[in-house]
């Protein structure tokens, strides 16, 4: 979040019972985090608590107290964020996507992607050779300019073309801390991933 630290915020709470401290510093994580658009890093969390408190603990007994809501803390890219618990999301689709925060992607967008994030760094000539069909540069510049992915390193053969990777700002979309955290081939298939890679294999 890169905020700066608040010279008249009182980290320590030395007035406070320890309970009511305590308490006092998990709610402030709470509201950072739900303030914030993005994961929030551990340093950025520190900032709003007693020097030396353990921000993980905290974000522990904050995880157990937020139980039974329809949001949860998760670690995405290395940090911290608030987000709507799986189960919800239907209700959120139905709600005709409040914020504008869907990915406007076609279902071909969503299979080139998810080809690209568990076969990264790969170019369109290995796209290609999974689809059976020719991936556009459109297409490729539409998850670009979401910036769900970025360039690789170029292929060391002839003409040595681009190969492309998937960002962090793919994981926070996503919801995942890394890429060792992808889906399985099941999960993919309860997405419609799976079916749309297929369709699209079959239609080429």
């Amino acid at each position: 979040m890169g905020a700066r630290e608040d010279p008249g915020l009182d980290r320590d709470l030395a007035d406070l019972p320890s309970d009511l401290r305590w308490r006092e510093w998990m709610r402030r994580i709470e509201a950072v985090l739900f303030a914030s658009a993005t994961p929030v890093a551990r340093d950025d969390l520190a900032k709003v608590v007693g020097q030396g408190v353990s921000v993980d603990l905290l974000i522990e007994d904050l995880r157990i107290d937020l139980e039974g809501r329809s949001f949860e803390i998760a670690r995405v890219a290395g940090s911290w964020m608030l987000r709507t618990r799986p189960a919800y999301a239907p209700a959120i689709r139905a709600a005709a996507d409040p914020g504008g925060q869907a990915l406007n992607l076609s279902e071909f967008d969503m299979a080139v992607l998810a080809a690209i994030a568990f076969h990264q760094p790969i170019s369109r000539d290995g796209l290609k050779e999974i689809f059976g069909t020719e991936v556009s540069r459109d297409l490729i510049g539409r998850l670009a300019g979401q910036n769900l992915i970025a360039t690789g390193p170029r292929e060391p053969r002839r003409g040595a073309p681009y190969t492309f990777v998937t960002t962090e700002t793919f994981l926070v979309a996503f919801g995942i801390e890394s890429l060792r955290d992808l889906p399985d081939m099941e999960q993919l298939t309860d997405a419609g991933l799976l079916h749309s890679m297929i369709a699209s294999e079959s239609q080429a």
